[in-house]
């Protein structure tokens, strides 16, 4: 029988379709945005006519009339991921919540664990060969009416044709339904200062070349709004929004570096605009795949620079992080997080990020907390995570113990916080009794100072203000330093360097003095070359100035570099002059005064030491 004629034989009414659903049956409804809301409604009519039937889906965005109260003896629905629609009935405990990853959910229909009597879909309309597309939701949509007994689905011509692993063909539907309603869109607005504050911090992350994944939501958006100067980036995500297309547009997406599907952008579903399906419809760029392929964590791996950003609603100090519950109220689910996590996470290069907000509830509450509420569910565990941003900064906490965990993510939370956090953390015994936490770390003034220096051979020196998260590589760089370097730069043979002295270092008041750090990449983490600081005087406009460089990076220009940057700081605070104690026999940071002060250097000769004494100055040497 040809195709055109099963079409003719299967279509009915969406009253007509579902009168064969039986009481006691499971029932799939297609995903996301492609509800297919005709038949929903169609179900729900039918409610006096059914008993104890088991409703499943991952989010849906439209209707969910079957958790109305009234027909909790008709409808009972499964929850894989929590929607707005279905939440306060999950709360109620009129509804359930399963969680469970989304690489796993197709596996529970293909063995029959979770038993799909009846897959109600939306797609596009058949194309000559009789192939109908799944549209803007392949994800676990393709795997449960593979594993339906019988399937119906409302077929709509609002639907983009999406390419890849995306059809279903008439022999396989069951019973159609002629709809034409708009596909659902989202609309989350343009990403606040906040939101954009995060993504310049991630986008700092983001190599070219890397591949990414990334969610929906005005953290993903203000993401791909700073992507506008990479190159080379590819897409391999469960699901992206338009925020995506400027960057096709541009090239900056153009998928020729990834490692798998090179050219092409993979995914499992979107969510966005009518723009955002057009774009999509019939378009060979794109590849929509189901999410046992989409999130599998070991193809994730494969892909080179593989960059996972997803979204949480708080994290403790110990890198616990809870994305899918309030406490006890279920709000989401785990969903793909955890795929791509662990994926980027194996990744050559990759690096899996968790993005939040400092703050919930308007600010009165702080989303870094020093133990999660109680019952909330943790979704990506300490030793999964990796990188956790805010506005306020990036803690790298792979590797990290729990002193260097607690003190990253207090100075990443909301400065208001900070002292309460560390107070928490000295009582758990996280952090050593005198630790301090310090107000000025992330915020807009001390990321305006950072700058890169280009050495010979193009390698190239992060330069930023001092952090009390330094400790540790300020440690390392000083028994790094040889013997004659520490006495030039201490004037004594200082034999240790404990934290008792390092804090003075690292825990800066910037209101009064400044200290910056030379970073230099070393395979996967950064190491501290050079150190430059300034002590603002008491009862003066003066400051005294003091640099060290670890040996194998000396004669580079590191040190007049630094000074240079600290002069513009100095004029920028109202500071008139530098001081600085030299010893006679220290030649080389002589020339560096002597080469960048901007004006005469008066000096004098206190024994072996020259006490050196420079005007700012009013513009750059």
């Amino acid at each position: 029988m040809n195709w055109q004629k099963q079409y003719s034989d299967k279509l009915r009414s969406a009253d007509d379709a579902v009168v064969e659903i039986q009481r006691g049956k499971g029932v799939f409804i297609g995903s996301g945005c492609a509800e297919p809301q005709v038949l929903v409604k169609a179900l729900a009519a039918r409610a006096p006519e059914l008993a104890d039937t088991q409703i499943f889906h991952i989010m849906t965005l439209g209707i969910a009339p079957y958790v109305d109260p009234k027909l909790t003896s008709q409808f009972r629905h499964n929850a894989f991921f929590i929607g707005p629609n279905v939440r306060e009935a999950v709360s109620r405990g009129q509804a359930d919540y399963t969680p469970i990853f989304l690489s796993e959910i197709p596996r529970l229909f293909k063995t029959g664990r979770i038993p799909i009597d009846w897959a109600l879909i939306q797609v596009s309309p058949p194309d000559k060969h009789g192939f109908c597309s799944y549209g803007v939701s392949v994800d676990i949509v393709k795997s449960a009416s593979e594993s339906a007994t019988r399937v119906i689905a409302e077929i709509n011509p609002n639907m983009p044709r999406t390419l890849g692993d995306s059809f279903i063909h008439v022999d396989n539907i069951h019973v159609m339904v002629a709809g034409d309603l708009p596909v659902l869109e989202t609309d989350h607005g343009e990403p606040d200062e906040i939101a954009m504050r995060i993504g310049k911090r991630i986008a700092e992350l983001v190599e070219d070349g890397s591949t990414l994944q990334m969610g929906i939501g005005t953290i993903p958006d203000a993401v791909l709004t700073c992507l506008g100067g990479k190159r080379d980036l590819g897409i391999h995500s469960e699901m992206f929004s338009e925020g995506l297309i400027p960057l096709i547009e541009s090239g900056v997406v153009n998928g020729t570096r990834k490692t798998l599907h090179r050219g092409k952008i993979v995914t499992s579903f979107v969510m966005g605009s009518r723009r955002l399906y057009d774009f999509i419809d019939n378009n060979p760029l794109f590849e929509f795949r189901p999410t046992e392929y989409t999130n599998d964590p070991f193809l994730i791996a494969q892909h080179q620079k593989m960059v996972a950003i997803n979204s949480a609603l708080e994290v403790d100090l110990t890198g616990q992080v809870c994305s899918d519950s309030l406490g006890t109220y279920f709000y989401s689910g785990i969903g793909g997080q955890v795929d791509f996590i662990r994926g980027a996470a194996r990744s050559e290069g990759g690096k899996p990020i968790i993005a939040l907000p400092s703050t919930a509830a308007d600010g009165s509450l702080s989303r870094i907390v020093s133990t999660l509420a109680p019952g909330a569910g943790v979704v990506t565990s300490r030793g999964d995570v990796h990188y956790v941003v805010t506005e306020y900064g990036m803690a790298d906490l792979h590797g990290k113990n729990i002193r260097e965990r607690a003190l990253a993510l207090i100075h990443i939370a909301h400065p208001k916080f900070r002292e309460g956090l560390m107070e928490e953390a000295r009582d758990r015994g996280f952090v050593y009794k005198d630790q301090v936490s310090v107000l000025g770390v992330g915020g807009v003034e001390l990321d305006a100072l950072e700058s890169e220096m280009t050495l010979a051979g193009n390698r190239v020196i992060r330069v930023r203000p001092m952090q009390p998260t330094d400790e540790e590589m300020m440690r390392q760089t000083f028994y790094s330093l040889s013997k004659e370097t520490v006495y030039r730069r201490f004037f004594s043979y200082l034999k240790a360097m404990p934290h008792e002295r390092l804090m003075d270092f690292v825990a800066l008041d910037y209101a009064k003095d400044m200290a910056l750090v030379a970073l230099a990449q070393v395979g996967e983490h950064e190491e501290i070359v050079a150190t430059a600081r300034y002590c603002l005087q008491k009862a003066s406009h003066a400051a005294e100035v003091a640099f060290v460089t670890r040996d194998e990076w000396q004669g580079l220009g590191i040190g007049g570099y630094l000074l240079s940057r600290l002069l513009e700081i100095a004029r920028g605070r109202g500071i008139t002059r530098f001081t600085a104690e030299v010893l006679a026999e220290n030649a080389p940071m002589l020339h560096v005064f002597h080469k960048w002060a901007p004006g005469p250097i008066r000096s004098r000769m206190e024994g072996n030491t020259y006490v050196l004494s420079f005007d700012v100055g009013r513009g750059n040497p």
